[in-house]
């Protein structure tokens, strides 16, 4: 190729992309020239944790936390405006509410939600499910919002906004909401003077032994083994989990909450049924009922129950009480940004 015919092309090629930016530039609408540039922003979670998985197209950043904290705070996702997720996921009581929702703790780590698993996957398919199927949101509001086109921008890069990154931005806040700061966490790190009481340390063996039956649910360092169990609540158990999978087996199973911050999440059960948490160690101690899908880790079934004694009783629940992390109910970053 001649050097003038090579030049010729080059700088056509170059004045024509040149021309499309211009082009693209001049129409973006006025006072819409935001810069996409987001920060990376690094989760802390306790080394005790399980290695935290982040889906690779939902990065978490500084501006995608923001705008997720944002729209978990504004009744602007609601069809109606009538509610926010706050509304139903308080800080003060570990992000839940009565009547009982799981609580919105160190759901990072979980692969299914809601009270039967009806959604499965990642915090972007159930965050998703909220958004489309529960709010029913309006994208027109969030579109036509004075501040949310340029939150949506300055996070992902988009000018259209979406229900999917609605969800990814959800995602990104609910990740921070870790717990792992309780006096039972402070013992565990070995933190200078800090150790069980004598009382705490009776229910902490009640807890993780055959003496209660506890840890088969509720083990490990998160307090859940995120799975679904029929506990022996009812002699006649609803359809609960097999509601969603169509198996007979499934029937009377619920999700195991997380016991972190017990204290704080009541009502008790999916059904709210017990108030206190004395009522719930009592149902576990003389209240069990048989069915045929009861799991079989209720080994006490035939005696009804533990049969602890009033002290057992009381040991206990002071464990459970050790594993309620104050830090995270009083942490400004994870509360309502709008006051």
């Amino acid at each position: 190729m001649k050097p003038a015919l090579f030049y010729l092309i080059f700088f056509g090629i170059l004045s024509g992309l040149l021309g499309c930016k211009k082009d693209h530039v001049e129409n973006v609408p006025p006072g819409q020239d935001w810069t996409y540039d987001p920060t990376p922003f690094e989760i802390k979670a306790p080394a005790s944790f399980p290695i935290l998985n982040i889906p690779v197209g939902n990065p978490t950043t500084v501006e995608g936390v923001k705008l997720g904290r944002m729209l978990y705070y504004d009744p602007v996702l609601h069809s109606d405006s009538l509610r926010a997720c706050a509304s139903c996921h308080s800080q003060e009581r570990s992000f839940t509410s009565d009547p009982p929702v799981l609580p919105h703790v160190n759901l990072a780590w979980n692969t299914s939600f809601l009270w039967n698993g009806k959604v499965e996957g990642a915090l972007e398919d159930i965050m998703l499910f909220e958004v489309k199927e529960f709010f029913k949101t309006d994208l027109e509001k969030l579109q036509n919002h004075q501040d949310y086109p340029k939150l949506f921008y300055e996070a992902f890069g988009a000018r259209t906004i979406t229900h999917e990154l609605c969800a990814k931005a959800l995602s990104q806040f609910q990740r921070t909401l870790i717990s792992g700061k309780s006096k039972y966490d402070r013992v565990l790190e070995g933190t200078n003077w800090v150790f069980l009481t004598d009382e705490e340390l009776n229910g902490f063996d009640i807890f993780f032994t055959e003496k209660g039956d506890c840890f088969h649910c509720h083990g490990g360092i998160l307090f859940t083994d995120n799975s679904f169990h029929n506990n022996a609540l009812d002699a006649s158990p609803e359809p609960a989990r097999s509601a969603i999978t169509s198996n007979p087996a499934d029937v009377g199973k619920f999700k195991s909450p997380t016991l972190r911050n017990i204290e704080l999440t009541g009502p008790y059960m999916h059904d709210g049924r017990y108030e206190t948490l004395e009522e719930v160690v009592d149902f576990y101690s003389e209240g069990l009922k048989t069915s045929e899908t009861v799991d079989p880790l209720m080994k006490s079934l035939h005696l009804g129950g533990k049969h602890l004694t009033t002290q057992e009783k009381s040991d206990l629940i002071a464990f459970l009480k050790s594993l309620t992390d104050t830090a995270f109910i009083a942490d400004t970053a994870l509360a309502s940004p709008f006051h």
